[in-house]
């Protein structure tokens, strides 16, 4: 597939009839679809309860992490909310819990006043859309593949999406940093070199486990 003569604008579009798929979902059926992942990111992941996450606050119509981070902070896990500090800048993690105090940052979405900046073991990533390869379409700023890319350590990186976000391509440019699961309703995807492959939580969970392993030793 040829890569647009104007990959900028074809993006742009692309982004808005995704959003607007998503917003026009009823909000009981985007409830539904919330629970799956849900269950599918506790049953998939178990090592993330040991684990800071840097997660999203749900924004136009985005799976909502909360309720998982609510339970994984009950096992031991911290959560944290990302805040911009710089236009072309890494985003910068705080730690969140809930009842935290918050001041409105970029797209008014809530940042934790003046809580630890922690390093996140985990990232839950909501794209607004997402690929055959595990690439994401974001909002254009290109935060997250900033950030990614300063880390020493990459993080677990996890697609959280629903399916109708899924595309065939992105046409991903060399910045562009994949992840290394998506997860939707429809159940769990490992991205590998030849594409995204559907798998069952037990080996999602081995396969996570031996992923962090390795990129901590290397």
């Amino acid at each position: 597939m040829n890569t647009p003569d104007n990959l900028s604008a074809w993006r742009r579009a692309e982004r808005q009839r995704l959003l607007t798929e998503r917003e026009a979902v009823e909000p009981a059926q985007r409830m539904a679809r919330n629970v799956e992942i849900t269950g599918y990111l506790e049953a998939g992941f178990p090592l993330l309860s040991h684990m800071t996450i840097g997660f999203c606050w749900p924004f136009r119509g985005e799976f909502d992490s909360r309720h998982l981070l609510r339970s994984l902070r009950t096992q031991g896990a911290r959560g944290a909310l990302p805040e911009v500090v710089e236009r072309n800048a890494p985003l910068v993690f705080r730690e969140w819990w809930p009842g935290v105090a918050t001041t409105p940052g970029v797209f008014d979405l809530p940042v934790p006043d003046d809580t630890n900046v922690v390093q996140p073991h985990a990232l839950l990533v909501p794209p607004v859309g997402f690929d055959a390869r595990g690439y994401r379409l974001g909002y254009g700023g290109g935060f997250f593949d900033r950030t990614l890319a300063a880390c020493t350590v990459q993080p677990l990186k996890i697609g959280v999406a629903f399916e109708l976000s899924r595309m065939p391509t992105i046409h991903p440019q060399p910045h562009d940093i994949p992840m290394d699961f998506i997860v939707t309703e429809a159940g769990i995807f490992e991205v590998s070199d030849d594409g995204l492959h559907e798998i069952d939580v037990d080996t999602c969970a081995q396969r996570a486990h031996a992923l962090v392993a390795s990129r901590i030793l290397r």
